[in-house]
C-alpha cells in the first residue's frame, strides 16, 4: 500500500466493525495506518479486516465490549503489543438496542439510563484512560469520539441518549484542555442522518424522505462522509483543531 497521511501510525478504532466506524477504520488503513479494530461483532470485524487486507492495508480484529474495563485495556494495550504503540484513536461505540426503551426523564427505566451512560460515556472514558499513557509515550496523539447532534439540541424523548452524548462532548473538551499542551488532541464528530446499513433497515423511505426535507442539503449523509472527517481530524493536517464538537449533518444544526 502506498504511503498516505497516516503512514507509520498505529490506530485503534473501537466499535468499528460496521457502519460509520468501519468506513473510518478502512480509510485509516488505506491511508497507511496499522489499525486495531475492536468490537463485540467479531464476524463483521473479521470481514472488515479481509476488506482492508484486500486493499493492501494492515489491520487486526479484537473482541471488545466497551463496558468492560479489562477488555478495553486489553484491546488498547494490544495495539502496543501488535504494532509497537498508539498514535490515534476513534471511539465509535454505542448500544443501538436502547432506542425503543429510551423515554423521558420521568418514564425512563433507570436500567436503560444506566446502560446508555455505561456505553456512550463510561466506555469512552475507559478507552481514553487506556489510550493516553500510550500516546504520552509517543509525545503526541489524537482522539476522535463519535458524538451526535443530540448533544447540542433537545427532544422530548431519548433522554438518556441526549444526556450521554452531552457528557461525551464534555469528556472530549476535558481531554483537549488537560492534555492538549502535552500534544494530545481530542475532538468529537456530531453526525446527522447517515445512511449506514442499519439506518436503511430501520428507517423506511418516507422517514428518510422527511429527514432530507428537514435539512438544507441535496442528500443525506454517507459513511464515507464520516470517514473523511475522522481521517482529517486524526491527521497532522488538523493539529491546530482541538476541543471541537463538529457537526456533520448537511446543515441540520447551524451554530457559530
Amino acid at each position: 500500500m502506498s504511503s498516505g497521511r497516516h503512514s507509520g501510525k498505529v490506530a485503534v478504532c473501537v466499535g468499528s466493525a460496521t457502519g460509520m466506524g468501519a468506513e473510518s477504520a478502512y480509510r485509516l488503513a488505506c491511508e497507511g495506518a496499522k489499525v486495531v479494530v475492536g468490537d463485540i461483532n467479531m464476524a463483521a470485524a473479521d470481514k472488515l479486516i479481509e476488506r482492508i487486507a484486500a486493499a493492501g492495508g494492515e489491520a487486526v480484529a479484537r473482541h471488545c465490549d466497551v463496558a468492560s474495563e479489562q477488555q478495553v485495556n486489553d484491546l488498547i494495550q494490544g495495539a502496543a503489543r501488535d504494532f509497537g504503540g498508539l498514535d490515534v484513536m476513534h471511539v465509535n461505540a454505542a448500544d443501538l438496542s436502547l432506542g425503543p426503551k429510551d423515554g423521558d426523564a420521568m418514564s425512563i427505566d433507570l436500567a436503560t439510563f444506566d446502560r446508555s451512560i455505561e456505553v456512550n460515556l463510561r466506555g469512552h472514558l475507559l478507552c481514553t484512560r487506556a489510550a493516553i499513557p500510550l500516546m504520552r509515550e509517543r509525545g503526541k496523539g489524537a482522539i476522535v469520539y463519535t458524538s451526535s447532534d443530540a448533544a447540542k439540541t433537545a427532544a422530548p424523548f431519548q433522554f438518556s441518549y441526549y444526556v450521554s452524548k452531552a457528557g461525551l462532548n464534555a469528556l472530549m473538551r476535558h481531554v483537549a484542555i488537560r492534555w492538549g499542551s502535552k500534544g494530545i488532541r481530542a475532538n468529537a464528530i456530531c453526525p446527522g442522518v447517515i445512511l449506514t446499513e442499519t439506518v436503511q433497515k430501520v428507517m423506511n423511505e418516507d422517514v428518510l424522505a422527511n429527514a432530507l426535507k428537514s435539512i438544507p442539503s441535496t442528500r443525506l449523509g454517507q459513511p464515507q462522509d464520516i470517514a473523511n472527517l475522522v481521517s482529517f481530524l486524526l491527521s497532522d493536517e488538523s493539529e491546530w483543531i482541538n476541543g471541537q464538537a463538529i457537526s456533520i449533518d448537511g446543515g441540520s444544526v447551524m451554530h457559530g
